[in-house]
């Protein structure tokens, strides 16, 4: 089908690490994810993205004659083949060698201050929408699950490999997998350490839309169309999910306090193996198709290089 043209959002200042367009006729806000230096969440991108955030919920402020009409929040990506690789390890390693908790403390605040928001739709009556063309890794794939809907193309891998550090995804990854799957999954999920195929995800209901490589962004403007007419529904679903099944703010932090104190006693090995991973990932190259670090397929090992 043929995309809309779209027009910058108009209450969105310029950005550095992300970008926004608007397509008023499906109501569709779009918040493209493009760090400039690694395809993962730094400080910087989170201090926009929350900023971007902060902007969608002024809507709610404003008199129906000054609103736009949004009903649909979508993130996405611009890198290519990468979706994002989630936490920042070079800082990561740099706090753990320095024992400075604090800093860790204050990252994982910034991640759970815009995956909280998103999670509950802004309070807001609008559809949040998570479009994956690449890899999700760790915090990229808990920013994916924050979606209400999860597209992803066929080629794209996602997964939780922090185990590899002896570490677990710490800001959200067990709330948000535990509403669609249960404890047990989520746990095994976790501990794994295995990058998914889309399609096992799918298979899983973490998944909700598999779209042919290439056609993610048609696939999703043809699940908005098919959403004309029952909008009220499907909105309707989403609060009672969020309702019976709540993803809760102090709960976030309480989880985060567990990981700051697990992420301080990595030890040396866990150390080489984040810092390798890091330098790797430094050397993804523009307009790469697939990302250059992966967790294990199995159980236990060391990603290739």
């Amino acid at each position: 089908m043929t995309v809309v043209a779209s027009q910058p959002f108009q209450y969105t200042a310029p950005y550095k690490h992300l970008s926004t367009r608007y397509d008023a006729s499906h109501g569709a806000l779009w918040c493209i994810l493009d760090p400039k230096h690694r395809p993962c969440f730094s400080f910087e991108v989170l201090e926009e993205l929350r900023r971007f955030q902060r902007e969608v919920e002024l809507l709610a402020e404003k008199s129906d004659g000054e609103r736009e009409k949004v009903r649909y929040v979508i993130l996405s990506s611009r890198t290519p083949g990468v979706f994002n690789f989630g936490g920042d390890l070079s800082l990561f390693a740099r706090c753990v060698k320095e024992t400075d908790a604090d800093t860790l403390r204050k990252y994982a605040r910034a991640c759970i201050d815009v995956l909280y928001p998103h999670a509950v739709g802004f309070h807001l009556p609008v559809t949040t929408i998570s479009l994956v063309q690449g890899d999700a890794l760790g915090g990229g794939f808990e920013a994916a699950l924050a979606s209400d809907v999860v597209i992803a193309e066929r080629s794209t891998q996602m997964g939780f490999p922090e185990v590899l550090f002896n570490l677990f995804p710490g800001m959200g990854a067990y709330n948000l997998l535990h509403r669609r799957i249960g404890m047990s999954r989520t746990e095994r999920m976790i501990l794994s350490g295995k990058v998914y195929r889309a399609e096992e995800l799918h298979a899983e209901g973490l998944v909700d839309i598999l779209a042919d490589d290439g056609c993610g962004e048609s696939t999703l403007y043809e699940y908005i169309v098919r959403q004309n007419g029952r909008n009220r529904s499907t909105e309707a679903i989403h609060r009672v999910r969020r309702r019976l099944c709540p993803v809760r703010y102090e709960q976030l932090l309480e989880v985060a306090e567990i990981w700051v104190d697990t992420a301080l006693r990595i030890g040396p090995r866990e150390m080489r193996l984040m810092e390798k991973l890091t330098r790797a990932q430094e050397r993804l190259p523009s307009g790469r198709s697939q990302p250059i670090a992966r967790a294990p397929s199995g159980n236990g090992g060391v990603p290739p290089l």
